[in-house]
């Protein structure tokens, strides 16, 4: 079957993302656009998708858990995981490999950490938008490692994007997918062999996107919109 997907959206945890990005407003958004499917991919973290999912539950949209891997090289890579718990386990990685770094709310946006209910519980201390000290190549291997799905991020853009940071697409590194930019004209590279992903970005709520992306999945659930990224 076809599902509306929008794969890359950010919560208030991640600085740049608005306060009203909490995860009731955001599923109430895709369900108002009947999206099937979405992702919540904060900034280096995982810590607002317990929250997330119990909302897509009840509200009966699909969450593929994710997030927003910058390497050492400042390329955002998405990775995406088939439950919470594994994308939990991996985010506690991925901090330990963030530099300490700490916030300033004043000047990059606050980072919350909401429950169920939208109420703020916590706010990230470190910059989330930091830069790992893990290389292109080791994100993509240390997301495979863990589980997941690697899926180079709006590879198109100028800013955060591959192509642009690095001028080409590592060839030592697996992505299971690319994710490209319908705002920005696609350099000439061959990308015929990749399966490609549309997603918002969103830190908007306005800018989750309206149902114009269909994956085909054997089944409507996290696992099936995981399986069809990873061509299964």
């Amino acid at each position: 079957m076809n599902i509306y997907c929008d794969l890359h959206i950010h919560s208030c945890l991640s600085p740049c993302g608005d306060m009203l990005m909490t995860p009731n407003n955001i599923v109430g958004m895709a369900f108002i656009k009947q999206l099937d499917a979405i992702a919540v991919c904060d900034h280096n973290t995982a810590e607002n998708l317990p929250a997330v999912k119990e909302a897509a539950d009840m509200m009966g949209v699909v969450l593929l858990p994710g997030m927003e891997l910058t390497t050492k090289e400042e390329v955002h890579m998405l990775a995406y995981f088939p439950d919470v718990e594994s994308a939990l386990r991996f985010s506690r990685l991925v901090h330990a490999h963030l530099p300490p770094i700490p916030n300033r709310p004043e000047f990059f946006g606050r980072q919350v950490i909401m429950n169920s209910q939208d109420e703020e519980v916590g706010e990230e201390e470190r910059l989330l938008i930091s830069a790992l000290d893990w290389s292109f190549e080791e994100c993509e291997r240390q997301i495979h490692l863990h589980g997941g799905l690697c899926v180079p991020a709006h590879i198109n853009r100028g800013s955060n994007g591959v192509l642009n940071a690095l001028g080409f697409l590592p060839g030592g590194a697996k992505y299971d997918a690319l994710e490209v930019s319908d705002a920005v004209a696609m350099p000439p590279i061959d990308i015929a062999g990749y399966r490609t992903l549309r997603s918002s970005d969103a830190h908007y709520l306005e800018n989750i996107l309206e149902p114009t992306f269909t994956l085909e999945v054997r089944e409507k659930s996290a696992q099936g919109v995981f399986d069809a990224i990873a061509g299964r």
